[in-house]
């Protein structure tokens, strides 16, 4: 690591020259910065089943490299050297997988690190639909969870956030260690190491997007016909999705009667203003779609020229039985 600064961190590697493939087997053995927002659930991409899935090798999802993901691994120089730039911080660069003294299963890749300082660097790439998420001094919380992580490891004082936002707006953010945070992140990983992953005892899914997307790929289509006994358990959650169910039906209805009331006070103009807010009811220009019904009687050739099929998919359903 640095050669002026002590750490504690164990070095496992040097991935430097490391292939993908082998890369990917390594992490497997440890929980990473990336890892961790996911199994405390603030990983919007990242459910704990995933990061589960993952450690035992058995992910239905493919290596491949998002193009989000391709280009921050390939701007990751850039950054790194305009943060350099802006802040007159000299900026290393470490190859190790490193993990921690007393955990071993917490293990970290630095993007970058401090010359002759305890602080490490993360370089990111951000879509500009995100901006609003680093305003002022807000740090995404799963980036946060990710750079405290690499404290913990290294035993380092500071983290750096280097951000290029919409390939055109530079921001770096600081993160000074915080001891609570890490003590809370290092029994969740401790937990769901030693409970879930060496006994191979999945976690629970959760209600996150990252699980539906999960669930979807683990089981894309139903075999025909079949059936299988629900436990006991079942039961329970039947009740909580029926219950979960009607408070969504009541808030709709809730959100409709105010929507209703406030089109009813705004009348023929396009914006109320009231004390606090402004309300927009605006025109808007009707939809142009294609009569798919007509054409299909009156040019069916052309209808089953273009034809496209998507890929299967299954639908949730809960019947009571009579």
């Amino acid at each position: 690591m640095n050669p002026q600064i002590k750490t504690n961190a164990i070095p496992i590697a040097d991935t430097k020259d490391m292939s993908r493939e082998d890369w990917l087997e390594l992490r497997r053995n440890g929980i990473g910065g990336s890892d961790i927002a996911g199994i405390l659930g603030l990983n919007k991409y990242k459910s704990p089943m995933g990061v589960y899935l993952d450690k035992v090798g058995e992910s239905p999802h493919e290596d491949e490299t998002s193009e989000a993901a391709y280009w921050g691994n390939m701007l990751e120089d850039v950054v790194a050297q305009e943060f350099g730039t802006r802040t007159g911080l000299a900026v290393g660069n470490d190859t190790r997988m490193l993990s921690h003294p007393d955990h071993p299963y917490l293990i970290a890749n630095l993007d970058r690190i401090v010359i002759g300082k305890p602080e490490i660097i993360e370089c990111k790439t951000s879509s500009a639909y995100r901006a609003k998420e680093w305003e002022g001094e807000h740090v995404p919380m799963e980036y946060l969870i990710q750079v405290m992580h690499y404290l913990a490891v290294t035993g380092y004082e500071r983290a750096h956030i280097a951000v290029l936002i919409g390939g055109q707006r530079f921001i770096h953010k600081t993160v000074e260690r915080d001891e609570e945070l890490i003590e809370l992140m290092i029994d969740a990983a401790s937990n769901f190491w030693n409970n879930h992953v060496l006994p191979k005892v999945p976690p629970p899914f959760d209600g996150s997007n990252a699980s539906v997307t999960l669930i979807g790929a683990m089981f894309p289509q139903a075999e025909n016909e079949s059936e299988t006994e629900l436990p006991d358990e079942a039961e329970t959650l039947i009740e909580q999705y029926h219950e979960a169910s009607e408070r969504m039906d009541a808030a709709k209805t809730d959100k409709l009667d105010a929507e209703n009331k406030l089109k009813a006070l705004i009348g023929n103009a396009e914006i109320g203003l009231g004390r606090n807010h402004i309300v927009e009811w605006k025109n808007v220009k009707g939809r142009e779609t294609v009569d798919a019904r007509q054409l299909l009687i009156d040019h069916p050739d052309i209808v089953e020229k273009y034809r496209k099929v998507g890929n299967p998919t299954r639908r949730f359903s809960i019947k009571e039985v009579k």
